[in-house]
């Protein structure tokens, strides 16, 4: 559907039922990937961020909500690490349905984008706050480890 202003393109249009997301995320890839699945997404995450290089934060969040991966806040910054929280519908739902949900895909998108950021060395890790419906991904780097670029 075209909207008045006829400058949507199909694919900002498009939506992906939950169902479908989860179908891929949850069960498929899991089948699929056994026990390296957390390993793999976060590489496949890493992977990404090399695809789509973000320079601000606001372009960070504007990705995340583009590809249905929740809203993405900051909660604590500090000189060597920053805090997200990932919070929204999606997260809501997935960590509703009782399934171990990971979020490594995300932590390993952020890791790489603050690795080509700042030029160093960064890790992420996540933490799942089931009574609360979100997702707390914690990015840290050390200034004497640079990455190489």
């Amino acid at each position: 559907m075209k909207s008045s202003t006829g400058n949507d393109t199909a694919a900002e249009q498009l939506t992906v039922p939950a169902f479908g997301y989860e179908l891929m995320r949850d069960i498929l890839i899991p089948e699929i990937l056994g026990k390296e699945t957390p390993d793999i997404l976060y590489w496949a995450g890493k992977h990404l961020a090399r695809k789509f290089p973000l320079i601000t934060f606001d372009e960070i969040v504007s990705f995340f909500h583009e590809a249905g991966w929740g809203t993405l806040t900051i909660k604590k910054e500090e000189k060597y690490r920053i805090e997200f929280e990932l919070a929204g519908p999606i997260i809501g739902r997935q960590l509703e349905i009782g399934r171990e949900s990971t979020f490594k895909l995300e932590a390993g998108f952020l890791a790489e984008q603050y690795r080509m950021q700042k030029k160093l060395i960064t890790e992420a890790a996540e933490e799942v706050m089931k009574k609360a419906k979100k997702v707390r991904i914690t990015v840290q780097w050390d200034q004497k480890d640079p990455s190489g670029e």
